[in-house]
């Protein structure tokens, strides 16, 4: 390690070194500096980067885009591709489309907008910076923003994953190839280097960004990962599982959501609260003692048994067992588990929740497990019937192909998706560079204690004081998948992250706030009626969680300290 210290020291502008030891002191990146805006037009005729097209740069005026309210200064707007090809494998052109959004004013930094989903769409180069109804933006704030399709059209989802070159560019080469070209656009445009990259992004850009981690330490100083799919082919056979289960309970067979009515999920949720509510302290309606309430909670004892017909105060024996198969995760005919479990939360409520575990499995989920998240691809035809697919996959048959590969195909799915050495991230820390990650507690599609698993293992394999030197986890409770559900989802993690790197500030609690009627990001239809509009909670730095003092508002943030877990 230290070498690898040496090897980042005062070499580089704003290092400065102060240890070549592992356990000691890391370097303490400086602040970036202001610039402003030299080009913009001409960077169409100007700007050269091998393999890549310019094909517009036009001024967008201060006016044209809002967030929350507010304007986002004037900026220039630089569409291109790079990589164009015809693939010998199906005949279909490639790309890897971007927009970069470079403001007048500028803070000095880049930002690498990792977009979600299955990517295939470029989508307006803002700078989201995570959590429910944000208040601001990168570009707002002055970050020089780039976004991109990350390789494929959205029009070629998910049959992109029959070319192979496809299947990496979405897994991590785009981000490799997009990155130095997208510093070099921002040097032609202002004269000089930006002082700081971060990346930031959630679900499937939470997995570029902890991708980025471990294969791009060298490129970021900073990285923003939210409820990241880390495994999400792991996660595709858990949502398909998910199917599986369900169709056995629901009523409607096309309806994976009659299987549990609102009132059904009403009815756990208020179970949930009824065992756990109380361990942090205080009956709020959240769930902040995350670790207690998966021990004490039971939900074949704790939720009542129908004893006649389903009227939405009682489950069934069958759908207490299929609900309690889809938390404990997927697993094979040996019992050998395929995915994570899910925590127990009262976030199942929202609609959110509902849209990952009813609708996407026989939808989003069918179509990339067939062809995008295995090795051979299924035939096409397979796409006419998703539903077909996903209920007829066999776990012991279909979920190894996660893992397969053949001569065209010579990364797995695993391989192209997932971190490679999610737990060794020394080479950003020994660069001075630092990580948070967040995770909402009732996310429908990936398993906040997968994460927390992941964070301990780092926590273990760096040692709990040298992992805290440059990464954080936060679980946020009631939290669905990448914002809503009853929970305190608007908080402002870049900033802390730009603290952190820039000025040594570590943070171990970051206030969140509800967004009630009038907030100025946009209202949260599941924030509960009897709480505060504007109720705040700290976001803790896992394993610790907010307990209450035993005196003061239960609206108010400071009525609660970070506790360390039992």
């Amino acid at each position: 390690m230290g070498l690898l210290m040496a090897g980042c020291g005062s070499g580089r502008p704003g290092v400065h070194d102060t240890s070549s030891s592992t356990a000691g002191p890391l370097p303490q990146l400086g602040p970036a500096s202001p610039g402003r805006l030299q080009a913009c037009e001409s960077l169409a005729q100007s700007m050269a980067y091998p393999h890549t097209v310019i094909t517009a740069a036009t001024r967008v005026p201060a006016e044209r885009l809002k967030v929350a309210g507010a304007e986002v200064g004037e900026h220039c707007l630089v569409t291109g591709r790079m990589f164009d090809r015809v693939s010998p494998v199906d005949g279909e052109r490639y790309a890897i489309g971007f927009e970069m959004r470079l403001p007048v004013q500028w803070n000095g930094r880049f930002f690498y907008q990792a977009n979600g989903g299955t990517d295939g769409n470029v989508v307006p180069a803002t700078g989201e910076i995570g959590g429910g109804g944000p208040l601001t933006n990168g570009l707002r704030e002055g970050f020089a923003v780039l976004s991109s399709d990350a390789g494929h059209s959205s029009n070629q989802n998910p049959l992109f994953g029959l070319d192979p070159q496809a299947r990496l560019d979405y897994g991590y080469q785009a981000v490799g190839k997009l990155t130095p070209m997208a510093k070099a656009m921002i040097r032609a445009a202002y004269g000089r280097p930006a002082d700081r990259s971060y990346m930031v992004g959630c679900s499937n850009g939470g997995r570029h960004a902890l991708v980025a981690a471990s294969r791009y330490a060298g490129e970021y100083d900073g990285i923003l990962a939210g409820n990241p799919g880390f495994q999400l082919p792991r996660s595709g056979v858990a949502m398909i599982h998910t199917a599986q289960q369900f169709s056995r309970v629901a009523t409607d067979p096309a309806n994976l959501a009659t299987a549990f009515t609102p009132a059904e999920r009403a009815l756990v949720a208020r179970t949930i609260l009824d065992k756990c509510d109380a361990l942090d302290g205080a009956r709020d309606g959240q769930v902040n003692a995350i670790a207690a309430c998966r021990q004490q909670f039971d939900l074949v004892r704790e939720v009542p048994s129908c004893r006649g017909a389903r009227d939405g105060q009682c489950l069934t024996d069958n759908q207490k067992q299929a609900l309690a198969s889809v938390y404990r995760g997927p697993q094979d005919s040996r019992g050998r588990a395929l995915y994570a479990a899910f925590p127990y939360d009262p976030g199942l409520t929202s609609a959110n929740w509902a849209q990952w575990r009813f609708a996407f499995p026989l939808t989003l989920s069918a179509g990339n497990m067939a062809v995008l998240f295995r090795t051979p691809p299924a035939p096409a035809e397979v796409l006419k019937n998703r539903a077909a697919f996903a209920l007829g996959f066999d776990m012991d048959r279909d979920a190894p192909l996660i893992e397969a590969t053949d001569a065209r195909y010579t990364e797995s799915a695993m391989a192209f998706m997932a971190p490679p050495h999610a737990t060794d991230l020394r080479a950003l820390r020994g660069r001075g560079a630092k990580l948070i990650v967040y995770h909402g507690m009732a996310d429908g599609t990936f398993s906040p204690l997968d994460t927390a698993r992941w964070y301990d293992e780092l926590r273990a394999a760096s040692g709990p004081a040298e992992a805290a030197d440059f990464s954080r986890l936060f679980l946020v409770p009631g939290m669905a998948h990448c914002g809503a559900g009853p929970a305190t989802d608007q908080f402002d993690l870049l900033g802390a992250l730009v603290a952190w790197v820039e000025r040594g500030q570590p943070p171990d609690g970051v206030v969140a706030q509800a967004r009630g009627p009038g907030n100025a990001g946009g209202a949260n239809a599941d924030v509960p009626a009897d709480w505060s509009p504007t109720r705040t909670r700290p976001l803790c730095a896992f394993p610790a969680f907010a307990q209450y003092k035993g005196q003061g508002s239960l609206e108010r943030a400071d009525s609660f300290v970070c506790r360390a877990a039992d």
